[in-house]
């Protein structure tokens, strides 16, 4: 997905890095997600904002749909969710969350991964998903408590700030709490809003693997890194590796999503 006109910096364009940067801890929200939202077999499903298709193949692997259509605005992520083997089975095309390019009550079930904080107009992204679900239809999204600064990239983060360096909020953030998103959710005229968090733990093979993957050039953090003099750069690794780094050289950590579902109305 896209960021927002004031956050332009937040450009998902590159397909293979943000498949390394992101896949691993969509893939694991993913997957209690589906298991908490439940879905009934042989339902048609939108995946609003697919980016590299992760969250779109768990559905087809674990979901037993009829058919799966899936958008998001970047071509680069379309093209890299299309090569994959769930391509086959799934209709990928770009589009904007803000205006669905699907008729009206649709589908059984429209879902959003890790998406809804960077849609410039969240509260109109919720609306079109709302149109196109079939009465009852089950509406869900999950997104990282950037609120709580549990997001995959918090180590980063934390560690800059230990520097005294200044670092942007992520768009939405505030958007992220729990609170918020029942709200939202009940706002947009959904049924039966529930909520509940997601904790993942993602391990790496060792620290570059780590650093390498969650620094993608696209990345604000990974811009902020480069621009840190070499001396502060080697104190903000070192700060970071005693975050993360294991007895055995691996890294492990925990990241959280929130995670709202409810009901369209009749």
């Amino acid at each position: 997905m896209t960021g927002s006109a004031g956050d332009a910096a937040y450009r998902f364009d590159d397909g293979a890095a943000y498949e390394r940067f992101m896949g691993r801890w969509s893939r694991g929200a993913g997957e209690v997600f589906l298991e908490w939202l439940a879905p009934a077999p042989g339902a048609c499903w939108l995946d609003v904002g697919c980016g590299t298709g992760s969250f779109t193949e768990l559905i087809v692997d674990r979901c037993a749909p009829s058919a799966v259509s899936a958008i998001d605005p970047e071509r680069a992520q379309i093209d890299h969710a299309s090569n994959r083997p769930v391509g086959q089975q799934v209709q990928f095309r770009v589009g904007d969350a803000q205006a669905l390019p699907f008729a009206g009550r649709s589908f059984d079930v429209v879902a959003s991964a890790l998406v809804l904080n960077f849609v410039p107009d969240p509260e109109l992204a919720l609306l079109e998903m709302v149109r196109v679900a079939r009465s009852g239809a089950i509406v869900g999204a999950y997104v990282w408590d950037f609120a709580a600064e549990l997001s995959p990239t918090w180590p980063m983060r934390l560690g800059l700030r230990e520097l005294g360096v200044a670092i942007a909020p992520t768009p939405g953030a505030e958007n992220s709490r729990l609170s918020a998103l029942k709200t939202s959710f009940e706002h947009a005229g959904l049924k039966d809003v529930t909520t509940r968090s997601i904790d993942v733990t993602s391990r790496f093979s060792d620290f570059e693997d780590f650093w390498i993957s969650q620094t993608p050039a696209f990345n604000p953090i990974a811009r902020k890194i480069a621009e840190l003099a070499m001396n502060d750069r080697t104190r903000l690794i070192e700060a970071v590796r005693a975050k993360v780094l294991r007895p055995d050289g691996s890294v492990e950590y925990v990241a959280r999503a929130n995670a709202v579902s409810g009901r369209a109305p009749g």
